[in-house]
Order: C-alpha cells, then structure tokens, then sequence
C-alpha cells in the first residue's frame, strides 16, 4: 500500500513536471499548448509582415530586456515567454503566463492577437481545489443539517465556525489566486509592450 503510494504521488509530480517542462519550452507545439485564461488582439501600423520576421535572428529568436520571443513563420505564430531567475525578487508563482500572438498580414500593417495561457496542471489543480473545499463545506452544511446540529445553540455555534472557516479558507485561495494571476499578467504585459516596441522600432528604422 505505502509503495502503491508513493508510486502515484511520483507519477503526478512527473506528469506536474513535465506539463511544465512543455509549457515553458520554446517550440512549435508549446505555442498552442496551456490553457487560454485572455485574448488581446492589437495591431501594428506601418509593420509589413516581411519587416516584422527580420527582427528575429536564424533560430527565430529575439532577447527582450523582460522576456523572450520566438517566432514560428510556418505557423505565422509568435510564443512570448516572460524571464524567470532563480533567486531573486522576480520567483515564478504556480500560474506562470505565456502569450501565443498570431499574426494576420494586413497591406502595410499586421494584426496581432495574443492569447495568455497558463500550464494544464495549474489550472486543473486550481480548479480540484476549490471543488474539493467548496464541495466540502456544502457536504458539511447538509449532513451537519441532517444529524440536527442546529437543534441546540452550542451545535449551531459550531456549525457556523466551521463554515465560516470553509469560506474563509475559499476566500484566502481566491486573493492568492487572483494576485498571483495579476503579477504573472504584470510581467507578460511588460514583455509583450518590449515586442511590441521592438517590432514597431524596427519597421521605423528600415523605413
């Protein structure tokens, strides 16, 4: 039973660990791969789609001062990935963000539309858990209401102390999930204006 165990809980940390490892990597298919939480769709004026590739170098790359790009001409597709450094003040949280831009040539500008994703993993567990605590605390209230806890005062008390605790715990995974989002959004956001910049900079200069 223990080894049984252990067996599953490696498995998931493997299938956790490689949902990251793909999601993070710089290829075709993780430029489509992670769950869409957003969708932006901007436009650069002025930017052919023939300038916009010569930005990118051989491999498709192009280093930005908060990020980095690769861009895949097949799939007229770019994959935006923040930059993350082991220890310092900008540590990745566990609902990192990537943007997928899609590219439209339109006459002498091109259309950009940016999907953010985050990892399978982080979303699915996210999802379990607040299942798991909300699904809890209403499984609580009906079998708590069957058995006649609010029959007396000090079982009504109790009862009301331990759902206020199931939302509190709701309400904690809530704002931890929602500013972890906003600083992920934050540091996307900031590389996708450095591309941004970089691609409209560079449509200006070969003009």
């Amino acid at each position: 039973m223990l080894l049984a165990g252990v067996l599953g809980i490696t498995l998931f940390l493997a299938l956790v660990l490689g949902d990251w490892f793909h999601f993070t990597s710089l290829t075709a298919a993780a430029s489509r791969y992670g769950c869409g939480i957003a969708r932006l769709d901007d436009r650069l004026p002025l930017t052919p789609f023939p300038f916009l590739i010569e930005r990118f170098d051989r491999n498709g790359l192009l280093h930005l001062p908060h990020g980095v790009a690769r861009f895949f001409l097949d799939q007229r597709r770019i994959l935006l990935r923040p930059q993350y450094q082991f220890f310092a003040l900008r540590f990745r949280t566990a609902w990192p963000l990537n943007g997928s831009i899609d590219l439209e040539p339109e006459g002498d500008a091109t259309r950009l539309t940016c999907v953010k994703r985050v990892p399978w993993s982080s979303a699915l567990l996210t999802l379990l858990w607040f299942a798991i605590v909300g699904l809890g605390t209403v499984g609580f209230v009906i079998a708590y209401l069957a058995e006649g806890g609010l029959t007396s005062l000090s079982g009504a008390l109790m009862g009301l102390g331990i759902i206020g605790l199931g939302l509190l715990v709701l309400a904690f995974g809530v704002l931890t999930v929602v500013l972890a989002v906003r600083l992920e959004d934050h540091r996307l956001t900031q590389a996708y204006q450095e591309l941004r910049a970089a691609l409209a900079r560079e449509s200006a200069l070969s003009r």
